[in-house]
């Protein structure tokens, strides 16, 4: 029997046909395609595009091995594993087409998500993995983020000609197609060619959202490689130059979908700034709009919690809390053997691993740290856990320097395997949601939403989205940062004192000394996360700022 898309009946607000590409998305803790930020968001969106019955299908690609599973190694350091994955709710839709990667043919197969299977848009997972394919071209979508450049150049072409191509043997007439993040970008030329070569044409289809000013996320490569690579398809390189307006050589993704695209947008007030100061000079790009990144209170908010505090139960919300404490410690004491206490103040550092983010900030001043967690009456669990790139040594070498740094503290602990499951349970078991990033280099950072949603309060350097809502002290705490020229050294020493401070001399008297009000915060930063920083408002902002908007 022939595959038939036959999705839900969108609502009319919603009915402008969009398709976003995305590299990675987090659904489901059974579904691995995703490795941090930038899935959990993606995920949330499809979410809120299910609950808002928005015309939208969501495209990436199946990773045979998702990203990676975080192991550990005699001495509980991390290791990463990889592991074929296997999906037995993805139907197969019998559609397997060409592409063209390296001037050879490559065959891609679709497989469909059906929007009741986890309550998301409808969606389509591409693979390589295929015995029409001989093996280098298999390979293509067995590692996300696959650490060969030319493999990520393939991954490329793979969700943005692949997804580009599907969308059209199935028929679907789009009207916009949303680029998150710039791993998509053939896209861009599937559509310059599809159109007549027309940059107007392409203009009116795309948009684009840049996640990051971190080099590592604004790929740029040698102009001669992509097209070796067959990037551009069979668009002429010298035309893309021209059009493309690429200098010295070397094509970089972000500037490009910018000036391909009629509207872009960064993922916070501040990042808007950011990436309009990063690329505003930069001749025939887009406008660059703020719409601030959010998640998906359905799936990650307690529904007791919420209830008592609808309720106005205190009694039922600190019990509440205190269960998803215990319930939190058993996974900690599971992996650790530490035994943690649901009464201590407890305080977690988890999101994907990376330099930038300082996940051992608050162990800067190590003497003073073990001083504070250690105190007889007040004393403070501190929690870790996180993702690094399984190539990026130097964040690898961080989370094992943690685990041996806090080696025998009774009140610390490091966990592995960083996903949903995971997340979800810290977000609901901690008591403080850590944010230490240097400014201004954290886009957004959506974890601390979450956390809000389960009265886990930020505490946070005023970056990304943060400013937009922590008032110290009245939602959450804030972590005072120096100024931006400073040298790296000195904004950690600084920037760690402060965090020290406002723990030691403002969240811990608080906790354990006035109980009331630390919940009235708690309550506070639940009440008011949502519906400001709810997917669901940023699906529609998505809808009425960039998808109607020509």
């Amino acid at each position: 029997m022939a595959f038939e898309f036959k999705p839900y009946t969108p609502a009319p607000e919603f009915k402008t046909q969009a398709a976003y590409f995305s590299m990675e998305f987090a659904l489901d803790q059974a579904l691995k395609t995703y490795s941090g930020g930038l899935g959990f968001l993606a995920g949330s969106h499809m979410r809120s595009v299910y609950e808002l019955k928005q015309n939208l299908i969501g495209i990436s690609i199946l990773w045979s091995f998702g990203y990676y599973d975080q192991g550990r190694n005699e001495d509980q350091t991390m290791r990463a594993d990889f592991r074929q994955k296997s999906y037995s709710f993805l139907e197969d839709t019998g559609l397997v087409f060409p592409i063209t990667i390296h001037d050879t043919e490559v065959m891609v197969k679709a497989l469909y998500l059906a929007p009741d299977t986890f309550g998301t848009a409808p969606m389509f997972f591409l693979t390589t993995d295929i015995p029409e394919n001989d093996f280098i071209s298999r390979t293509i979508s067995h590692h996300l983020y696959d650490a060969d450049t030319a493999a990520r150049i393939a991954q490329s072409i793979l969700l943005g000609v692949g997804g580009g191509k599907l969308l059209d043997l199935l028929g679907v007439n789009v009207d916009v197609y949303h680029l998150n993040e710039g791993h998509g970008l053939p896209l861009a030329f599937y559509l310059y060619e599809k159109h007549g070569r027309q940059l107007a044409e392409v203009q009116k289809r795309l948009v684009f959202t840049t996640h990051t000013p971190e080099l590592a996320g604004n790929e740029e490569h040698p102009m001669s490689l992509l097209e070796k690579m067959s990037f551009f398809g069979p668009v002429p390189a010298d035309e893309v130059r021209k059009v493309a307006r690429v200098e010295n050589d070397a094509l970089n993704y972000t500037l490009t979908a910018l000036r391909f695209s009629h509207i872009a947008n960064g993922v916070s007030k501040v990042h808007g700034d950011v990436a309009n100061e990063m690329w505003g000079h930069y001749e025939g790009i887009c406008p660059i709009i703020p719409i601030t990144n959010a998640q998906n209170g359905t799936y990650w908010r307690d529904k007791t919690l919420h209830e008592a505090l609808e309720a106005n139960d205190d009694a039922a919300l600190k019990a509440r809390k205190r269960e998803l404490k215990q319930e939190f410690f058993k996974i900690v004491a599971d992996q650790t053997g530490t035994l943690l206490d649901p009464d201590k103040l407890t305080v977690v550092w988890a999101r994907r691993f990376a330099g930038y983010k300082r996940a051992d900030l608050i162990l800067h001043h190590f003497e003073r740290f073990l001083k504070i967690i250690n105190d007889a009456d007040r004393p403070v669990q501190v929690i870790w856990a996180g993702k690094p790139y399984p190539k990026d040594y130097g964040a690898i070498n961080l989370f094992n320097s943690i685990i041996r740094r806090v080696k025998g503290q009774k009140n610390c602990a490091v966990l592995t395997g960083y996903e949903l499951a995971l997340s979800a349970y810290m977000k609901k078991g901690s008591d403080i949601w850590l944010n230490t990033p240097r400014f201004p280099r954290e886009a957004s950072g959506t974890s601390g939403m979450t956390a809000a949603m389960n009265a886990s309060l930020s505490l946070s350097i005023a970056d990304g989205w943060i400013p937009e809502f922590v008032r110290h002290g009245e939602n959450g705490f804030l972590i005072g940062h120096t100024d931006i020229n400073q040298p790296d050294n000195v904004k950690d020493d600084i920037e760690a004192t402060n965090l020290l401070d406002v723990l030691e001399n403002e969240i811990v008297p608080l906790y354990y000394g006035q109980p009331d009000q630390f919940l009235n915060i708690a309550k506070t930063a639940m009440r008011e996360i949502e519906p400001e920083f709810g997917s669901n408002r940023m699906a529609t902002e998505y809808y009425q700022k960039m998808y109607n908007v020509k």
